[in-house]
């Protein structure tokens, strides 16, 4: 059987985040892509100039007419702009009950522009949590949610972790692209323990979509029946992959893209 994800995001006119990432992510490790798209933004490498939120209403059309046809073995969750979308998503994961779901908490873009409303963060915390398999902020993300300090030492990041795990998730999975040193770590977290995952700290400015990649990767490999460590380990590698060959790239005047399909050309 095709194995299936769905990506519920916004669209990133440039091609670098948002659902254009997520579905070339899913194609790249052999996944067939669906997207429910949650908001357009007129974007580029070097920021944001406009948001455009689809209505509620039609976001919920679109998750209903992927779920009645598809059979949909993970969702991917980005961009939700606002508290409308938050609750139309949670209603239409609540009706259709996937198996697998990987949270993104996308507050703020990598050129610094803000793509979450400040009034839709509780709303993120109490209905997406509690039905997400995984949820995946970056340092400065899972600081910004608990209204803390970002995580300066490993205990710090795992104290965190913990914090947001109460929130109702399976798992967290706190990344550390943001923070310093030679390696970056991510920490994955749940009711078993911690596991950190290393990789090297990589010098390139060509990051544009690094963590809607990454958490689609997370649910490819849940969608193809993968476990949750194993889909984490397998994501944590391509994306690695990706960015050290972003630089084969030469698009925007910004923050570029990494590479999806280095593995191809």
């Amino acid at each position: 059987m095709t194995p299936v994800a769905l990506t519920i995001a916004g669209s990133d006119s440039s091609g670098g985040a948002g659902i254009q990432a997520d579905l070339k992510s899913f194609a790249a490790l052999g996944v067939y892509g669906a997207s429910a798209i949650t908001a357009l933004t007129a974007q580029n490498t070097t920021g944001v100039s406009g948001i455009h939120p689809v209505p509620a209403a039609f976001v919920t059309a679109q998750i209903d007419a992927v779920f009645s046809d598809l059979n949909v073995g993970a969702v991917k969750i980005g961009m939700v702009a606002q508290a409308e979308t938050i609750a139309a998503i949670a209603d239409g994961l609540q009706r259709w009950a996937p198996r697998h779901v990987v949270l993104d908490p996308v507050m703020v873009a990598t050129s610094g522009d803000r793509l979450l409303a400040a009034e839709a963060v509780d709303a993120l915390k109490t209905m997406l949590f509690p039905l997400a398999s995984l949820i995946t902020p970056n340092l400065p993300e899972a600081a910004a949610l608990l209204n803390e300090p970002v995580a300066a030492s490993e205990a710090d990041v795992e104290r965190q972790g913990r914090q947001l795990l109460a929130m109702g998730c399976r798992a967290v999975l706190v990344k550390g692209g943001h923070g310093h040193g030679a390696k970056s770590i991510d920490y994955l977290i749940d009711g078993a323990g911690s596991i950190a995952l290393a990789a090297p700290r990589i010098a390139t400015s060509n990051t544009h979509g690094t963590g809607c990649s990454l958490s689609s990767a997370i649910a490819a490999g849940l969608a193809k029946g993968e476990g949750m460590e194993t889909a984490v380990r397998n994501a944590k590698a391509w994306i690695t992959d990706a960015i050290a060959e972003a630089d084969r790239f030469a698009v925007g005047h910004g923050h570029g893209p990494v590479h999806h399909f280095h593995k191809y050309y």
